[in-house]
């Protein structure tokens, strides 16, 4: 049996070794790759929910921008109805001092003041009477004539003042209706911020919750990157060592060509070098073959 040298030994342990630094690297860079393909999977899961996200964001400050301009037509709307209830107090106060106005008594009504003149001129173009009776029916006439004018008078100021009684319930009525028209306004403004209120938060909830699963895979898709990266310097070490390995496996196959070359005959040199070169070839393509020397992938 042909005696086994150090320098076969170490050969041989550098081409096992070179085959498992081969068979650990192609699992590492497969195990790499397949991790590759779930950051990959998650980034395109985090830009789908970023793109959904943009929906409700939008209509929220859609929403939160009608939701101000709302508050703010409330707050004039409350300007307005102060200013509208200032307007019916205003208008009550006049019609109260309207009705002070009015005299407590009820005055000659003219109709019936006419028919006593007619009758008193009545009586006195048609009877004779004595000096001292017609004296005292003309003073009558006088004095019911002027009473007539004085009824007249207070007649038209009690129209008068009628018609402003009218005037101011109908301006009292309609400033109530003001009142009512803001009230009613306001009523409906509330309920629409409250309804926006709602979907607000309702759809800040959606994206809130879009968010959090955006961040959850942000944190996995960073584990995964550390992962990756720890796997890169594992096989970055795998292939320094695998290129020390190769390194010393091409010095054997350099030794042992020169020492071939040393004991092979003048002539039968040339062929014995030859003969070497191209075994150790063969030797180092099919170990090549079994473990590439190059790991990088």
């Amino acid at each position: 049996m042909r005696p086994v040298y150090a320098s076969e030994r170490e050969e041989r342990a550098d081409e096992d070794r070179l085959r498992r630094l081969e068979s650990q690297h192609g699992a590492l860079v497969e195990k790499r790759h397949q991790m590759i393909a779930e950051v990959r999977r998650i980034a395109s899961e985090q830009k789908s929910l970023y793109d959904r996200r943009q929906a409700p964001q939008a209509e929220v400050e859609k929403l939160y921008e009608e939701h101000g301009k709302l508050g703010k037509r409330l707050a004039e709307l409350r300007t307005l109805r102060e200013k509208a209830r200032t307007q019916v107090e205003t208008k009550v106060i006049a019609r109260r001092e309207l009705l002070l106005k009015v005299g407590a008594a009820e005055p000659a009504r003219p109709d019936q003041l006419r028919k006593e003149i007619a009758a008193l001129e009545l009586r006195h173009q048609t009877q004779a009477l004595p000096p001292e009776e017609e004296k005292a029916l003309l003073a009558q006439l006088r004095e019911r004539t002027k009473t007539l004018h004085d009824a007249e008078a207070h007649a038209a100021t009690t129209e008068k003042q009628h018609q402003e009684r009218q005037a101011a319930d109908a301006a009292i009525a309609e400033a109530k209706s003001a009142v009512e028209l803001i009230v009613a306004e306001m009523e409906r403004g509330r309920l629409d911020r409250d309804r926006m209120m709602v979907e607000i938060r309702t759809k800040l909830e959606v994206a809130g919750a879009m968010l959090a699963e955006m961040r959850a895979k942000g944190r996995a898709r960073a584990e995964l990157v550390t992962q990756v990266d720890a796997l890169s310097k594992e096989i970055d070490a795998l292939e320094l060592e695998g290129r020390e390995v190769f390194q010393r496996l091409k010095a054997h196959r350099d030794a042992y060509r020169e020492r071939m070359r040393a004991f092979a005959s003048p002539r039968e040199r040339a062929p014995a070098r030859d003969m070497v070169s191209s075994a150790a070839d063969r030797r180092f393509e099919e170990l090549m073959k079994r473990g590439k020397v190059n790991l990088g992938g």
